[in-house]
């Protein structure tokens, strides 16, 4: 079964940045679209950004567009998300998660947003945007 480590995240004061990295326990990561998703306390998860599995097609929530960017490197298995001016709202546990199987919309041509079309996912890393 595909396992998902997460790294990478951490208490930073607003305007700061960071890096989350998703390291796949296997080449599978290769061939399926990678998704980002966060909770912050109280609140539902919500997908933050998504890319496809060639890396040609990428999706980011509105309140994240301009400062996030994700990024995959296939050849070492592992995902990114570069994470800029951060806010205290962007507080949160972060979730990186891959769909089990590959579809044209979650994988091929591009990528999905909802929670409901991943079934793989990593432990949660912690992210806390404070002054």
């Amino acid at each position: 079964q595909l396992q998902l480590v997460e790294s990478g995240g951490g208490v930073v004061q607003p305007g700061w940045s960071l890096r989350l990295s998703c390291a796949a326990s296997e080449f599978t990561l290769d061939h399926l679209a990678i998704g980002w998703f966060r909770q912050a306390p109280g609140k539902e998860r919500e997908g933050v950004s998504c890319i496809s599995l060639s890396g040609g097609r990428t999706n980011y929530a509105d309140s994240v567009r301009g400062r996030f960017t994700i990024s995959r490197d296939n050849a070492n298995h592992t995902a990114y998300l570069q994470m800029n001016s951060l806010k205290p709202e962007d507080k949160a546990v972060y979730y990186c998660a891959t769909p089990r199987r590959t579809t044209p919309a979650n994988g091929i041509f591009g990528c999905s947003m909802s929670q409901n079309d991943y079934g793989y996912w990593g432990q949660g890393n912690q992210v806390t945007v404070s002054s």
